[in-house]
Formats: C-alpha cells, sequence, structure tokens
C-alpha cells in the first residue's frame, strides 16, 4: 500500500483514462468523486442553437473519456461506477498517462481562453484544408522553420510545392 499525502490521496497513484459511455462523462465523475477518487473531466463552452432559442453548454473536452488518477488498487471499485466501461489499455495493461499531458491539459482548460476539441494531427499525415482560401484543398502536413505546411504535390512528375497553414483550418483527410 501507497503512502498518502496530505489531501489523502494515494502518492504512488498515477492517471488514467476511462472510457465510458457516450454521455455518461459527466454522472460517471460525479460518482468516482463521491467514492473518494481524484478526477479530472475536461470541459469546454459550445453554443447550442435550436429553433427558438440558443444555450451556452459545458461539453466534454474528450468525449466518452474521463482522468482518474489511482494505484489501481481500487480498479473493480472504478469499474463498477455506472456509465465506465474500462480502462484505456496498452498491450492489455491500463496505460498511464503522463502526468506532463494531465497538467498540460489541466492549464489549457482553467487558463481563460477558449478551447474546443481539435483533431490529432501529425506531420506526414494527409489533411484537407476546410476554411480559408485553400478550403477543400488535400495534402501533407509538414513543418519547416517552426510554421506548418501544407504540401501539394504532382505525383506523376515528382514535384511538390509547400504553403504555410494554420492548424485551426486543416482536418485529418480520411
Amino acid at each position: 500500500m501507497q503512502p498518502e499525502n496530505a489531501l489523502g490521496h494515494n502518492s504512488g497513484a498515477l492517471w488514467y483514462a476511462l472510457y465510458t459511455k457516450h454521455q455518461h462523462e459527466k454522472s460517471s465523475v460525479r460518482v468516482l468523486d463521491s467514492k473518494g477518487f481524484e478526477t479530472l473531466l475536461p470541459l469546454y463552452a459550445s453554443t447550442h442553437r435550436w429553433k427558438d432559442r440558443a444555450k451556452v453548454v459545458s461539453l466534454p473536452l474528450f468525449p466518452c473519456y474521463v482522468f482518474v488518477k489511482t494505484d489501481l488498487a481500487r480498479r473493480v471499485d472504478m469499474l463498477s461506477t455506472p456509465g465506465v466501461h474500462s480502462v484505456v489499455t496498452t498491450g492489455g495493461a491500463p496505460a498511464p498517462i503522463p502526468l506532463d499531458e494531465i497538467e498540460a491539459i489541466r492549464r489549457t482548460v482553467d487558463c481563460g481562453a477558449s478551447v474546443e476539441p481539435h483533431p490529432m494531427l501529425t506531420c506526414g499525415e494527409e489533411v484537407r484544408v476546410v476554411a480559408g482560401s485553400l478550403a477543400g484543398i488535400t495534402g501533407k502536413l509538414v513543418r519547416k522553420k517552426n510554421a506548418n505546411r501544407l504540401v501539394v504535390a504532382i505525383e506523376m512528375l515528382g514535384k511538390a510545392a509547400a504553403v504555410e497553414i494554420d492548424l485551426c483550418n486543416v482536418k485529418p483527410a480520411n
């Protein structure tokens, strides 16, 4: 058993992602909190419009996922929480999330700036431009001198051109 810190949290605990039922993130976190787990559910504000009104709602930044700090000794207690499907695993074993990634998400949400979900993009990935003067163009995402660029190619000629692009204007092409 790991020693507890002044807040009563297990100091040997790591952060894990739990996969939840669709739209059960908030209720799962409430129950996990009541069971004494340290949780994180990053939310963002989104305006939903209906015919007769508009309302700002808080939605999960990562739909169907909540984060829990635990040493996994209470795994059954955690997994028996209504709405929780499973712990996210890698190679069949629970995969801890690095503390720096958890802190980056926490600070991003707490900074007061507008936050919203964004698709994960990696260099070399095929992307489609969804906004701006290049909307509709597909190319590869690359980085050069701290700038993101969209590379468009004429494959048959083995030639390509690159243009700087703002990541908020691109999405994965698939």
